[in-house]
């Protein structure tokens, strides 16, 4: 019996190296099945510019997964290389899949400057030189004399990126293009073209970038046996290098993998979807930011058209959604955090509804205690074992109102006592008439949040009035299920 898919993404912002993560990871395997959560994404794995106080994201060498002694550290913030696989494999013995966090766009921390002309570009709009051609010291060699070859000779140096944040020599901060190269086309064009986006910005122009990433990608893979990948900052690189390194990967192992393209403009995702021949599922972001502007309008957000404009609604077989992740947690750049009381309703909305692939943000679930966000693990598993034991079947809507919107599901023959009526309100609680079917017919419902108390009886017709309260959600499922 196939159950609906749930990932969680397993990590904060603010996730400390004494956590330990790797092992935690494989400690709480068992636990993670038993909540229903089927897929899982970890961090980057490799080691970054500052070592384990990094979140992995300013990468330095993509080859040291926690085995070499390497800006100032063996381990990463998350653990050891052997921890991470031992980890891999507890949660492929759970039926767990795993996702790794691929950070292909820039690297962070190289081990010696080069000398380069570069020009320096308007940071609004990067099409424009703002000076002519000047030397400049650039950090741009990686020697990695610490792992001394081992699973690859690829040495980075200046022929192998488009261009830098810093110029050493004139100790200067701004966003500078090597002579003789030019930012790649096919990538978002928010500041005129958004290539560059930290660090020294990798060239996937160059025929021995593109094969030493396809290398690694082949030992990644062979090394960590990963099921996935979260494939970071896609708008920032060439599309047409990413649709094709997918391609190579894929014909290794069949793999699952979600993109991060970063905008709230449905458009620029249902281009980059068209441009990569539909190859790459992206995280919903329009969705996330209705989530969290209704959120903050205190009841006056048009829950019927939550829906809007987001990438499950247009292209709902290449959607990932979300409420929240590691950058949109207090304290990052991109915060937009969703407001705790409205935290219940956004997760029912992704976890409860026919398409798109749901995540979990650690972050609600387990808290972030370093920015007094409290845990919701009691609520959310609630709605998570809604989705894994009742979420199947048909979808019928019922967002005929500003604040109080609803749908059914009508439930299936495969999965026993199935079916639910989801119904929500951001402002004051009510109730609707809903026709929940023929199959959930005749039948007595409760709420399986327990935040309405009372049963909804549904008639021979399956007409029932389902109830929830204010600012609040309610999952009606059968009374007496297998599952009480």
């Amino acid at each position: 019996m196939e159950k609906n898919r749930t990932l969680m993404q397993y990590f904060e912002w603010y996730t400390k190296p004494e956590d330990r993560l790797w092992i935690k990871a494989n400690k709480n395997a068992n636990y993670l099945q038993a909540i229903g959560i089927t897929d899982i994404w970890l961090p980057p794995a490799y080691k970054a510019a500052g070592g384990k106080y990094n979140a992995g994201y300013a990468v330095y060498d993509l080859y040291d997964l926690g085995e070499f002694n390497q800006k100032g550290s063996i381990e990463t913030k998350y653990g050891t290389k052997d921890e991470y696989i031992e980890a891999i494999k507890e949660l492929h013995n759970k039926n767990i899949k795993v996702y790794a966090d691929i950070v292909l766009n820039h690297k962070i921390g190289a081990d010696e400057p080069e000398t380069v002309y570069a020009s320096e570009e308007e940071k609004q709009n990067r099409n424009i030189d703002t000076t002519l051609p000047k030397k400049i010291e650039a950090w741009t060699k990686y020697n990695f004399e610490a792992r001394n070859n081992k699973y690859s000779s690829f040495k980075w140096n200046y022929t192998h990126f488009n261009g830098t944040d810093w110029d050493e020599s004139g100790r200067k901060n701004g966003i500078f293009r090597f002579s003789g190269k030019h930012w790649d086309k096919n990538v978002d064009n928010e500041n005129g073209n958004y290539d560059y986006l930290m660090g020294a910005d990798i060239d996937f122009n160059n025929s021995e970038v593109v094969e030493e990433l396809k290398t690694w990608g082949k030992w990644y893979l062979e090394t960590t046996n990963v099921d996935g990948f979260r494939l970071d900052a896609v708008k920032h690189i060439k599309s047409d290098f990413m649709a094709d390194w997918i391609k190579t990967m894929r014909e290794i192992k069949q793999l699952q993998c979600v993109g991060e393209y970063w905008s709230r403009d449905i458009n620029n995702l249902k281009k980059y979807i068209e441009k990569t021949n539909s190859t790459i599922p992206l995280f919903d972001v329009p969705l996330h930011y209705n989530l969290y502007d209704a959120s903050n309008s205190k009841g006056n957000y048009d829950m019927s058209k939550i829906l809007e404009n987001t990438l499950v609604k247009e292209n709902p077989n290449l959607a990932v959604t979300f409420v929240d992740n590691h950058d949109t947690e207090p304290g990052q750049a991109l915060f937009s955090y969703v407001q705790e009381w409205f935290k219940p309703l956004a997760y029912s909305i992704i976890l409860l509804r026919k398409y798109g692939m749901p995540c979990v943000f650690y972050g609600d679930y387990y808290g972030i205690p370093s920015q007094n966000v409290n845990a919701m693990s009691d609520k959310l598993d609630k709605i998570i074992k809604a989705r894994q034991y009742f979420a199947y079947g048909e979808e019928i809507d019922y967002f005929n109102d500003f604040n109080i919107i609803a749908w059914v599901r009508t439930g299936d023959e495969e999965h026993i006592d199935s079916g639910l009526v989801a119904i929500m309100s951001d402002g004051p609680g009510g109730g609707k008439t809903i026709n929940v079917g023929k199959n959930l017919a005749n039948t007595v419902f409760y709420d399986y949040t327990g935040n309405v108390k009372e049963t909804v009886y549904v008639d021979n017709e399956g007409n029932g009035i389902f109830y929830c309260n204010g600012g609040s959600v309610s999952i009606w499922v059968k009374k007496g299920n297998i599952y009480n």
